[in-house]
């Protein structure tokens, strides 16, 4: 609108300007006189503006015919489509002009103007493969679907455009929410240019969504391969993937297709916590514990974690609590000043019932580090050396309230999960999932005593071992610490 105001300003100042010009000529009197031979002009101020308008028309139509005159000429010389850009030059200007101005229109957000210039430029050029792309952008601004949709199938009838029809009929796809048709249209323009980077993304994310883990590898690999991705990242999340299809087939009872995928992703990927725990697992099955114990003390070297310390007591599940404690020394030797190893080596006390090495062990972690599970152990720990009820309900009370301490967290959402996945299920964020603890600790924990396994014990177990005595006096049934966590050694109480 301003624009506008300001063009018609500044139009009429120039015609208010011109007829100054011509009034102040018109009243000087002054002239030209030419003489040719005998003969004398004399002209005044408007027709010397007339004349010089009648030249300038008359130079325009002299340059238009030479250049006539040029083209015919090598028309005969044999250039066939000489006279044809002659008279096209022109409509190719105007074209690419309108062109220009629906990709400037397109760039400002001017979805009508876009899809006018677009018609525009198709009636000029007659070149469907340049109007098409930015009529169907247009028309997907706008709003109108239905109309880009039918562009974009256009498209595909040109080896030249069909990589652009499939593309935008797959982000259409996405848009729209149809996943599954989507991944094929993908998996085509995949085919057709494996270098697009946009592309691999897209597939990568749509073939880990459904679970084509197969397929997700060959992606990966090809985005390695074509130096979009650096290698050790590559191994990482291919080792994820490996662990994601290890599992479809464990869940096939296909056992040793299972235990070599296992295996297989473990040792590109020594640090990924699931696939130390699921490869001890595969080695477990085929009567090779020591294996298992090297894959998950390994895998405790790069980051100790519950899950390594539960697969680790699963090797031997059937040892006294004693017996347990001893063999987990040459885990908890690895990093002795680590919070895992304090928090894992009182659990393991409280299971052998030596609850003053449990306190020993404990240290001063729910001081400087309270956490639900240190707040928990400590009241067990309480409870064990026979304090009062009201202690051992105070250490309670701060553990509903208490940071969970660390949790599977997504770097790019921050969302926690209660177990690790290869995609956050909150932002579906590829391998983003890390273990640590989150920035803000809950301050409400719902449904509480779920997460105290280790006060209230384990029915499974009294219902296997009903002549176990109490640790102390066996008058309160919430004694039965060492049921729980014999149970749940090394593991962290869920929620």
């Amino acid at each position: 609108m301003v624009w506008s105001f300001v063009k018609i300003t500044v139009f009429v100042a120039i015609v208010a300007l011109l007829a100054l010009g011509a009034g102040y000529l018109a009243d000087t009197g002054s002239g030209l006189r030419i003489s040719i031979a005998n003969m004398e002009f004399t002209f005044g101020p408007v027709q010397m503006v007339i004349g010089a308008a009648i030249l300038l028309l008359l130079l325009w139509l002299t340059l238009k015919v030479v250049g006539l005159i040029l083209a015919t000429i090598r028309f005969i010389n044999g250039d066939e489509t000489a006279i044809s850009r002659y008279f096209d030059r022109n409509r190719e200007r105007k074209g690419y002009q309108a062109l220009a101005d629906g990709m400037v229109a397109l760039a400002s957000g001017e979805a009508g103007a876009a899809m006018s210039q677009a018609a525009k430029a198709e009636r000029y050029l007659k070149r469907p493969e340049l109007t098409n792309l930015l009529t169907a952008q247009a028309a997907e601004m706008s709003g109108d679907t239905k109309r880009a949709t039918e562009v974009y199938k256009r498209l595909l009838q040109s080896d030249q455009t069909r990589f652009v029809g499939v593309r935008g009929l797959m982000k259409q796809k996405l848009a729209e929410g149809d996943t599954a048709t989507a991944l094929k249209l993908a998996e085509k323009a995949f085919a057709m240019k494996p270098r697009h980077q946009d592309v691999q993304d897209t597939l990568l994310k749509l073939q880990a969504d459904s679970g084509d883990w197969k397929g997700a590898r060959q992606v990966l690999g090809t985005k390695m391969k074509q130096g979009l991705m650096p290698r050790d990242l590559h191994r990482r999340r291919d080792a994820v993937l490996a662990l994601q299809e290890a599992k479809g087939i464990i869940a096939e009872d296909a056992t040793i297709e299972a235990r070599e995928a296992a295996i297989a992703a473990n040792r590109q990927s020594p640090d990924l916590i699931p696939a130390a725990v699921l490869a001890a697992e595969s080695y477990m099955q085929i009567g090779k514990p020591a294996y298992a114990i090297r894959v998950l003390k390994k895998a405790w070297t790069a980051q100790p974690h519950p899950d390594l310390a539960a697969a680790f007591a699963a090797i031997e599940p059937g040892e006294t609590p004693a017996a347990r404690r001893k063999r987990f020394e040459t885990l908890l030797k690895i990093h002795p000043e680590n919070e895992e190893t304090h928090l894992l080596a009182a659990e393991l006390d409280i299971a052998a019932e030596d609850f003053p090495a449990a306190r020993r062990a404990l240290g001063k972690l729910p001081e400087t580090h309270p956490t639900a599970r240190s707040l928990t152990i400590m009241a067990a720990i309480s409870r064990g050396e026979g304090e009062d009820d009201a202690v051992v309900r105070g250490w309670l009370t701060k553990a509903l309230t208490a940071s969970r301490g660390p949790q599977w967290i997504c770097d790019k959402c921050q969302h926690a999960q209660a177990e690790w996945a290869p995609t956050c299920e909150n932002c579906s964020g590829f391998d983003t999932l890390s273990w640590r603890e989150a920035a803000k600790p809950a301050m409400n924990l719902p449904h509480g005593a779920e997460m105290l396994p280790l006060i209230v014990g384990s029915p499974a177990r009294e219902a296997r071992d009903p002549d176990r005595t109490a640790p102390l006096d066996g008058a309160d049934p919430m004694l039965d610490e060492t049921a729980s966590v014999d149970e749940n050694t090394g593991r962290r109480a869920q929620n």
